[in-house]
């Protein structure tokens, strides 16, 4: 069975800030937004829970840069996480969901997996 998708408007541009996450809600559950006008691309989409703390604090995590790497590090136990891949830096077995996002107009989009409900219900 393959994972069918899915463009989202997930929020507005106006509700981005600059170096920082904001949280939004999708199909797939929370996920945390990053805006960082220095990087190419600049948009970066990460699920919003953090495995290590068994919360959802990404979006409110620090970002930066680890080796050329975009990462937000979590806000409650520090770990390291890459914004393109979504694998932690200090325990690569560990990862969090990544997404495509773009830009539309004044629109932020998300690529977000859609429940087939007809193979669902089989």
């Amino acid at each position: 069975m393959s994972t069918k998708t899915q463009w989202q408007a997930v929020c507005k541009v106006e509700d981005l800030i600059a170096d920082s996450g904001i949280a939004v809600w999708t199909p797939a559950g929370p996920v945390a937004i990053f805006y960082l006008p220095q990087q190419i691309p600049a948009l970066f989409a990460v699920g919003h829970f953090d495995p290590f703390s068994n919360a959802n604090v990404i979006a409110r995590g620090i970002t930066g840069d680890l080796g050329g790497e975009p990462v937000v590090a979590s806000p409650i136990y520090k770990q390291h996480f890459s914004l393109r891949t979504g694998v932690c830096l200090e325990d690569d077995s560990v990862r969090i969901p990544s997404y495509s996002v773009l830009l539309d107009g004044d629109s932020v989009l998300l690529e977000v997996p859609v429940e087939n409900r007809s193979e669902a219900v089989a």
